[in-house]
């Protein structure tokens, strides 16, 4: 840290205010958040590897001149042992996402706007990154080649396969081995492969604008690598559903970047990295955990051979390798593997009610966009939610005009043990409703009625306008929707959005 205290005096003149040593994750490298006394930050690097820094180095220079959303390098010492770089913040989009996984897999909409933006930009790394880059600076070899793959088949053989006893037949797996990896070279692509692409390494600006870093393992390959590796990252949990809308963003976005394949032919040579990364992943998390004993990667074995499991069921990528896919089948039948099955408990009224967790995953999610305009005028919008059995609230303003909606059509959260003393503006409610997806498609509708309305009082000059949102209690559906509606009109319209949940004696204002 000294030698990096130098580089920091050589580069800035003046000793650093402040030195914070980061978390570290899988490597050894040492990062550190340094200073100035104006409150000014760079991050510091300290490596192991000089091969492995000037990567980084050139592979940072390169992308900021190609005007990619990477860091700057700021200062390399003469060794390449330590540099400094612009510091692009304390949020990664692995934090940014944190609720989703907690909730086992249920992401707001929010979150899987980041989502999608983070995929959409990675055609641009892997596409427009490549032109010009100069392969022979990669470390620690220039290409995705057979001797790479074979190299990660055999970690996960030697660091997680035999670790856990499972009896095979080594020459067996070692032919389907060759025969694997011959599949996934087959097709020669000159794409950046990122290599280590995980929500860990995008950083998340306050504006939601994803940058990314930690990319020195990178390559030329094929660009399906990176996308399986972020889509089936085990402890994210994404639900079946969100990972195909998010490869249908991916396609769409590469298409301004490429020729792309039929969408067949891409998603089946997408799955059989699919099971390539699955293999890789356990390789590493049965060296870190089971070996360093890091608890990060042994936290996150169950999940991986979670994510193996659906793969083998739901997919014909293992086929080509019979013998590999009978140990894998094998493997994911061990005790120590078994799926945990979430406890549920049938009541004498019929409700059913988590015991455990209220979170659990499911997979289907509902939609996710808005859209948002500059707009002002002098229109004052009130959004109420009631019970209806304490009737429809009275319109002060009296115009005697608006919309009352009926939410006692979509799926009650109420109905269920753990959800009962929360409201719709409650995480878990949330999350529950938009996992459900019927309220949003409900929403849907309200919005292009209420869009149209405003739109037209705002033209007239109108001053009042009210929506009102009933449910049986007026706790969780109406709720939810007033709030989303009320958020919806003032984001999109900019005026005055006066919120009133009734029920739960709530008020807001919008301004």
């Amino acid at each position: 840290m000294e030698a990096l205290r130098r580089l920091y005096v050589q580069w800035k003149g003046e000793e650093p205010a402040g030195m914070e040593r980061l978390e570290g994750a899988g490597s050894n490298r040492v990062y550190c958040r340094m200073t100035d006394g104006k409150g000014h930050s760079v991050i510091g690097c300290v490596g192991t590897s000089r091969d492995e820094n000037h990567a980084f180095v050139y592979l940072t220079r390169h992308f900021t001149q190609r005007q990619l959303p990477v860091p700057r390098i700021l200062a390399v010492s003469e060794d390449e042992l330590r540099y400094l770089q612009t510091d692009l913040g304390t949020t990664s989009l692995f934090d940014a996402l944190r609720g989703g996984r907690e909730a086992g897999g249920r992401y707001t909409q929010e979150e899987k706007a980041l989502l999608v933006k983070t995929i959409r930009e990675l055609p641009n790394i892997q596409m427009r990154g490549a032109r010009g880059l100069e392969w022979s600076n990669c470390y620690p070899q220039p290409a995705f080649d057979q001797d790479s793959v074979l190299f990660d088949l055999n970690y996960f053989k030697y660091c997680f396969l035999k670790a856990t006893g499972l009896d095979f037949h080594e020459l067996k797996l070692e032919a389907n081995f060759r025969m694997l990896a011959k599949d996934l070279t087959a097709e020669q692509q000159d794409a950046f492969l990122y290599r280590d692409f995980q929500a860990r390494n995008v950083m998340i600006a306050a504006d939601g604008t994803p940058s990314f870093i930690d990319y020195q393992g990178g390559r030329r390959g094929p660009y399906y690598y990176d996308l399986a590796s972020f889509l089936w990252q085990a402890s994210a949990r994404y639900p079946d559903k969100l990972r195909r809308e998010l490869i249908g963003e991916y396609y769409d976005s590469l298409k301004n970047y490429t020729e792309v394949p039929s969408e067949r032919h891409f998603h089946e040579r997408l799955m059989l990295f699919v099971l390539f990364r699955q293999l890789q992943v356990l390789g590493a998390y049965g060296f870190r955990g089971y070996f360093e004993r890091k608890r990060h990667f042994i936290d996150s074995i169950p999940p991986a051979m979670q994510n193996l499991r659906a793969l083998l069921k739901d997919s014909t990528a293992a086929d080509a390798c019979p013998y590999l896919k009978e140990v894998l089948q094998a493997l994911c039948d061990l005790p120590q593997f078994a799926p945990e099955e979430e406890p549920a408990v049938a009541r004498a009224d019929g409700y059913r009610t988590a015991e455990r967790n209220v979170y659990t995953a499911h997979p289907q999610d509902g939609p996710a966009t808005f859209s948002k305009y500059d707009g002002k005028g002098p229109l004052v919008v009130r959004v109420f939610s009631f019970s209806y059995r304490k009737g429809i609230p009275d319109d002060e303003s009296g115009n005697g005009g608006g919309y009352v909606f009926d939410c006692r059509s979509t799926h009650n959260p109420g109905r269920y043990e753990p959800y009962k003393q929360l409201t719709g503006l409650d995480e878990p409610v949330i999350r529950f409703l938009e996992d459900d997806g019927e309220i949003t498609t409900f929403l849907e509708s309200v919005y292009k009625l209420a869009d149209a309305h405003v739109e037209r009082y705002l033209q007239r000059g109108f001053t009042s306008l009210m929506f009102c949102f009933g449910c049986t209690g007026g706790q969780h559906r109406s709720v939810y929707s007033a709030q989303h509606l009320a958020e919806h009109i003032h984001g999109k319209y900019g005026i005055e959005v006066r919120v009133c949940h009734r029920e739960q004696n709530i008020k807001q204002i919008l301004k």
